[in-house]
């Protein structure tokens, strides 16, 4: 056992939340603290919260949303325009457009860009059932609203190429985002004008 830990207990559930994006060592230990004032059935709830969405949480068919049933809310939504479909990288990004009321159409949630660096290819991306969307018509209009870096342009021109066949309209999300900007960090008015003000994509880096 490490000398500072009083017990092994206590270090393991440390070491456990360390693992966590953005979480050191110090806040790991503030956490585990925080919970060990709690009463045992809190504690059990928010362990239990955690282990039921690792095991029963869903992933929309259509969009690869999360989701708690085979098809998400947003995509079984008649209210919604089916007709136009918004490309992100990730869960995050959805909740991000939906918080700026600036979007009505469906989503498609790649699970990242292409990253060569990382390892991460085409094939490791959700891009092969996006294509399948647009083959099965219906899909007028495709936004490809993914991060302002090397990588979110290098999956753009890939999905570009992919789809341009079908003659489906492509746009792009106007450049308020600056480049290099994360989607999801963007504030509400901003993205959302950015969505509404999207300009058509031509193929070009």
């Amino acid at each position: 056992m490490n000398g500072q830990y009083p017990s092994v207990l206590l270090e393991k559930a440390v070491s456990e939340f360390a693992k966590l994006p953005g979480v050191g060592r110090k806040t790991a230990m503030r956490l585990v603290l925080h919970l060990l004032r709690q009463d045992v059935a809190a504690v059990e709830a928010f362990g239990n919260a955690i282990i039921t969405l690792k095991r029963e949480v869903k992933y929309c068919k259509v969009c690869h949303n999360i989701s708690d049933t085979d098809v998400c809310r947003i995509c079984s939504n008649p209210q919604r325009d089916a007709s136009v479909v918004c490309v992100v990288e990730n869960i995050r990004d959805v909740m991000a457009v939906e918080a700026t009321q600036q979007f009505r159409g469906l989503y498609h949630v790649l699970g990242g860009v292409i990253s060569p660096m990382d390892g991460i290819g085409p094939s490791d991306l959700q891009i092969d059932s996006l294509v399948e969307r647009v083959r099965a018509g219906g899909v007028k209009e495709v936004i490809l609203a993914l991060s302002t870096t090397m990588e979110g342009d290098t999956t753009n021109f890939y999905i570009y190429r992919k789809l341009e066949k079908f003659g489906v309209k492509l746009s792009v999300i106007a450049r308020g985002i600056s480049v290099g900007d994360e989607l999801e960090y963007a504030d509400e008015v901003t993205l959302g004008r950015s969505i509404v003000n999207r300009t058509p994509f031509n193929g070009t880096l």
